[in-house]
């Protein structure tokens, strides 16, 4: 089964899909889902978009290289690989005539595949085909290149990543129940969080490091910001005093928040077109149960 969000400009001839596949079951406790992204646009054309903050995700491009920026510096030529790390700050892209294949990787997925720690790829993307921890996933390359149909091609990412559990690490319960517990919007706290899991905040905040990527402290603001944010991909036609989360104590600790995490305010993220993500929200939400990654029920 497949959700498909689409935006299409008369006036300029732009067309975008979004397709999304779930995971088997086998992959369920790390990976969100996966994703097709098809642009078509007129020679020379190019569309904009910004992506809120989120765990890590593996991308495979085909066609015009991506240009991509996280948190604000100078647009660069993204790689045909393109490894993200967990991300606390929007990463701007442009896209002209391409195909990207994408998967959503969950704490419990990078702490299972990939030998480094969170931290050390938080708000940065490399070229996964040149770094050595992501070197397991190069042959998935040439395999979607050899995928005649899409529904092929969504397989092989799957089968490649399910092949991937195989002699890999044990899983570590305290990951998943710790991205259990800050997906629940009733927690508030970082000694919250530590009760929950039966550990000191020490242990808490390395562990957070180490899988999530971040101090427990940020991963509670982001929540509660994508929480927000999330509301509002759904229902643009909402005010933001209407989308905030309850833990908000009012409308300018969000606005903080926004400028933190998108580098802009709300006023001017509501005004951009959004002919990715906009319509992807929605899809997204029916096929993965979230409009935004960071929301993700694990296990789900």
């Amino acid at each position: 089964m497949t959700d498909a969000a689409s935006h299409s400009d008369k006036n300029t001839d732009i067309r975008v899909a979004t397709r999304f596949f779930p995971v088997s079951a086998a992959l369920r406790a790390y990976s969100s889902i996966i994703y097709l992204t098809e642009v078509d646009v007129p020679p020379g054309v190019r569309i904009h978009d910004y992506l809120h903050p989120e765990w890590a995700n593996m991308r495979f491009v085909e066609g015009e290289a991506m240009r991509v920026t996280i948190g604000g510096a100078r647009p660069e030529a993204a790689p045909s690989f393109i490894a993200t790390g967990p991300t606390s700050k929007a990463a701007y892209f442009s896209a002209g005539n391409m195909r990207a294949w994408g998967i959503g990787i969950l704490p419990m997925g990078w702490a299972k595949f990939f030998a480094l720690p969170a931290e050390d790829m938080t708000d940065r993307y490399v070229d996964g085909a040149a770094h050595p921890a992501f070197a397991a996933l190069v042959p998935l390359v040439e395999k979607l290149r050899q995928a005649n149909e899409v529904e092929a091609a969504a397989q092989a990412i799957d089968d490649h990543f399910v092949g991937l559990l195989d002699g890999a690490p044990r899983d570590d319960p305290a990951i998943l129940a710790a991205h259990s517990a800050l997906v629940d919007a009733d927690l508030g706290s970082v000694a919250e969080l530590a009760d929950k899991l039966g550990l000191s905040e020490r242990s808490v905040e390395r562990l957070s490091r180490r899988a999530f990527g971040f101090a427990p402290k940020l991963l509670l603001r982001r929540q509660r910001f994508l929480r927000s944010l999330a509301r509002f991909m759904l229902d643009p036609s909402m005010a933001w005093i209407d989308t905030l989360d309850y833990h908000y104590y009012d409308q300018a600790q969000f606005t903080r928040d926004f400028q933190r995490f998108m580098g802009m305010s709300p006023r001017a993220y509501a005004a951009r077109p959004k002919p990715i993500l906009g319509a992807a929200a929605l899809a997204r939400a029916a096929a993965a149960g979230a409009a935004v990654q960071g929301l993700h029920q694990p296990g789900k």
